[in-house]
């Protein structure tokens, strides 16, 4: 079966054999006409579901403090170099403000997990946000917690839940993250916050240390699986205060590759452009976009903070990147056939 072909099977039955898949990752990753091909048909499959429109997220990285020590990240704990900086209640809120008056209707909270914030301390947020912007839609992004926590947060007002899961194959993920760190703990996570009713989005790293063909099926196969609301993908990037400094990035030919392949597998889904993607290439979130995504986060956080919460080295946190830069971006998007939408831009069940 020739490439077109398997993209096409692909399109239309929304998965393909392990070995099948193999091949057509394989062909994608090095083969140009390929890619093109994969990514023009991943373009129309969310196309026929979204449109033109590009849903839009305010992010709000209130934290860059974080109680663990993954290899790959810049903010580690181990990290002594950090600018450490936590955002209050009221600086939040602010943020919220700000965002709503510029059109954003889904914030997404996320940090390192910074346990000074207690559960109650979250879900006291939570609920401000909430009864503050009942109209928008509230997302966390802090990493591994109880059962119980999650559902606390659940009933203050919480919509989304981004927990990546960075790669579903155990052995590689003990060679990413501390002993402490188990795959198993962070799968029980997602299917506690899918079984609470969040839109739950999971997601990995495309070329981080190690990883293989076979690890890319495996999360594959994994996303099949769990079936989440979100995907997000990136390219591993390094960052100098990590074990990982002297690493290759994840290029854009394997991450553009992995978009329009989850696409094609999950037309339906909430897939962004990440400011990873864009800070591997000028017109990267563009490209991603034209690889099949259809959701960007610009940044709502504090200029003076930004620059902090730095996961990975030369990452963007200003021009297009930072939310008030609205119009830009949308006039970005505009060249490239699309526009901003408005509203929540909630996962679409039917």
């Amino acid at each position: 079966m020739d490439i077109k072909n398997l993209i096409q099977t692909l399109r239309h039955k929304q998965q393909l054999p392990s070995a099948q898949m193999q091949l057509l990752l394989t062909a994608a990753f090095s083969d140009d006409a390929a890619r093109t091909e994969l990514a023009r048909q991943a373009q129309q499959t969310a196309q026929a579901v979204f449109g033109n429109k590009i849903y839009i997220r305010g992010l709000i990285e209130f934290t860059n403090y974080c109680r663990n020590d993954c290899y790959y990240c810049g903010i580690r704990r181990g990290n002594a170099a950090a600018n450490r900086y936590r955002l209050s209640k009221k600086q939040i809120l602010s943020c919220c403000e700000q965002g709503y008056a510029l059109g954003f209707r889904t914030f997404v909270l996320q940090g390192g997990e910074d346990l000074t914030y207690s559960d109650a301390d979250m879900a006291a947020i939570i609920t401000a946000i909430r009864q503050a912007y009942p109209d928008c839609a509230i997302t966390l992004s802090v990493g591994e917690r109880s059962r119980t926590t999650y559902q606390l947060w659940k009933e203050a007002g919480a919509d989304r839940y981004l927990l990546r899961h960075e790669t579903a194959t155990d052995e590689h993920y003990a060679r990413l993250h501390p002993a402490e760190l188990k795959l198993s703990n962070r799968k029980r996570c997602l299917y506690d916050l899918k079984e609470l009713g969040y839109q739950v989005g999971t997601g990995f790293m495309v070329g981080s240390p190690w990883q293989t063909l076979d690890n890319l099926l495996n999360d594959l196969a994994f996303i099949s699986e769990l079936q989440p609301q979100m995907i997000g993908i990136g390219p591993f990037i390094p960052h100098h205060a990590t074990p990982f400094n002297n690493y290759p990035a994840g290029t854009l030919a394997q991450t553009l590759t992995m978009l329009s392949v989850l696409r094609l597998m999950f037309p339906k889904v909430l897939l962004p452009a990440t400011t990873a993607l864009g800070t591997i290439a000028f017109n990267g979130r563009e490209l991603g976009i034209l690889a099949g995504a259809n959701v960007v986060m610009p940044n709502l956080s504090p200029a003076d903070v930004r620059q902090n919460y730095l996961l990975y080295d030369n990452k963007l946190c200003s021009g297009a990147e930072a939310a008030e830069a609205k119009n830009d971006l949308a006039a970005r998007l505009h060249a490239i056939g699309y526009e901003i939408a408005e509203g929540r831009g909630d996962y679409k069940e039917s």
